[in-house]
């Protein structure tokens, strides 16, 4: 379907690609994987032709059709979410579009109303509409959503519109690039589902491991400007790149070691006048040996010991008969609620069902309509919300700001702390009011880790790091002996960290006394998603 030949690209001097190949093949479920930087995007933005090789052929089957969810959706203007989902090209959006203005003028004898129907059946419009519709409500639109315009929804529903879009129009090649930022748990396990029946290829950039080892089949690693093959799944992937590491690096000693004895021989014998022969064919040995450059190793997760939190009462914090409303909207009522000492607990069920504002209550951000809120004396509360940068210091380093938050770590650690979080080198020395919205949640995460309360309530904490850096994340906080509380759509994250679900939605709070995987068991979810998806 998609061959690249002998790719080569450069950019801001850097090279990201170097003679190497790629070939993608009818119905085949690859993920490109790689450093933050490493080409990824660049890659995508080439085989659609946004950005052009300077050397090298991307050739892509004639007949091919290929779609592209990107990270962030475009301009929704004032079609409705229904009609996205069913704008599966421009004609058929123009089309719908002509066919709404034309029936609510009453005129449907106009020559453009007979195009704009013509289209419309060309498409089977008429059997994309209960599609898209199955599509949507999968990805967690309810009825009275779909002919809301999407100018009125946030990014991420849009989003959501759009993946509906590709869905519903199946291309041959669905290109996606981190396509799970925008989905809560329910959605996401819809998704997986969906696209394990996909009858396209599917090739993706993703930070969900999980995601990525229920579907993939194929990696691509870009290592040293080389896009570099491996079967199997994502973890599959990590097992053979270590294996290919300690062969290239066995093969490397190996070499060095015949060098050193020749080079030896050499020294030894050059002033020998019956060894001259024997010391020139060594000579001329060295001169023609292929040498094998040292491998680098791939980066490792970075394991390191944080101050633990003092210990706190066996009640950590307690809601009685909390009420919250937003407007006319209630969120809670009569809300009863206990956190123990140590207790792990994640928070699921749909967007909008009041997960961050129950996170929100309890660490206080935000003061509740009625009810009680009890924090136990000795509660140490820190609260890490997606958007929290109020906590940096502007005019200090990053390096300062994380030395500030534990006065005795040394120099050494913190860097090594920053530097698992994405943080390299010069990075460490800018300043705090420079960085991007990611760089301050990063850089406030790792102000938790180095000085952690005995509470800690995570919303989303995941959010802008790569797969090494939530690796480093979640070995952390499995080391914490304070109580957790957290949000997140990270399968692999939820699974390594909670022993406790609850499920909330439209205020009632369910609770599990296990993880993930037993909140899926008990709680007929897969039940639920086998009937939606006949």
């Amino acid at each position: 379907m998609l061959t690249i030949k002998k790719l080569t690209k450069a950019h801001s001097g850097r090279t990201l690609f170097a003679n190497t190949e790629i070939t993608v093949n009818w119905g085949e479920r690859i993920a490109l994987v790689g450093p933050n930087g490493a080409g990824k995007s660049t890659l995508f933005r080439m085989i659609l032709g946004e950005d052009s090789p300077d050397e090298g052929d991307i050739v892509m089957d004639d007949y091919a059709v290929v779609g592209y969810l990107p990270q962030e959706a475009g301009d929704p203007s004032d079609r409705t979410v229904l009609e996205i989902a069913m704008s599966i090209t421009p004609e058929m959006g123009k089309a719908i579009r002509t066919l709404q203005e034309c029936e609510a003028k009453g005129d449907n004898t106009s020559d453009a109303y007979a195009h704009a129907m013509d289209t419309f059946i060309a498409a089977n419009g008429y059997q994309l509409e209960p599609k898209a519709k199955r599509i949507l409500k999968g990805l967690a639109f309810k009825d009275e959503d779909f002919h809301r315009p999407a100018r009125e929804m946030s990014g991420g529903w849009v989003m959501r519109a759009h993946l509906a879009q590709l869905l519903v129009a199946e291309p041959d090649l669905l290109m996606l690039d981190e396509p799970t930022n925008h989905l809560d748990l329910l959605s996401l396990l819809w998704f997986q589902r969906y696209l394990g029946n996909y009858p396209g290829a599917i090739f993706m950039i993703s930070h969900d491991r999980d995601f990525m080892d229920s579907l993939v089949e194929t990696v691509y690693d870009i290592e040293n400007a080389q896009l570099v093959r491996y079967s199997g799944n994502y973890t599959r992937f990590l097992e053979l790149k270590e294996q290919r590491y300690q062969l290239q690096l066995a093969a490397w000693r190996n070499q060095q070691r015949e060098i050193a004895h020749i080079e030896a021989f050499v020294d030894r014998f050059r002033s020998v006048a019956s060894k001259a022969a024997q010391v020139q064919s060594r000579v001329k040995q060295l001169e023609k040996m292929q040498v094998i450059e040292k491998p680098k190793q791939s980066r490792k997760v970075f394991k390191f010991i944080f101050p633990q939190p003092p210990r706190s009462m066996q009640r950590v914090i307690e809601l009685e008969k909390v009420g919250q409303s937003y407007g006319d909207k209630r969120i809670y009522k009569n809300l009863d609620l206990l956190i123990e000492r140590g207790d792990r607990i994640v928070l699921v069920g749909p967007n909008g069902a009041g997960k961050s504002t129950l996170l929100k209550i309890l660490a206080g951000v935000i003061p509740i309509d009625e009810g009680k809120r009890t924090v136990g004396t000795t509660t140490r509360i820190g609260y890490f919300s997606q958007m929290r940068s109020e906590n940096l210091t502007p005019n200090f380093t990053v390096l300062e700001e994380i030395m500030k938050a534990d006065p005795e770590l040394r120099e050494e650690e913190a860097r090594g702390i920053l530097g698992s979080f994405l943080f390299r080198r010069l990075d460490v020395e800018k300043r705090v009011e420079v960085l991007s919205g990611g760089e301050k949640s990063r850089l406030s995460l790792v102000k938790f880790l180095v000085n952690p309360p005995n509470l800690l309530l995570m919303d989303e904490p995941t959010t802008h790091l790569d797969l090494m850096s939530v690796e480093a994340l979640s070995q952390a906080l499995i080391r914490y002996e304070g109580t957790l509380v957290f949000i997140s759509h990270d399968v692999h994250f939820i699974r390594a960290l909670a022993q406790k679900t609850l499920h909330i939605n439209q205020g009632t709070i369910t609770p599990y006394a296990g993880g993930y995987d037993y909140y899926l068991e008990k709680s007929g979810i897969l039940d639920d998603q086998n009937a939606m998806d006949v």
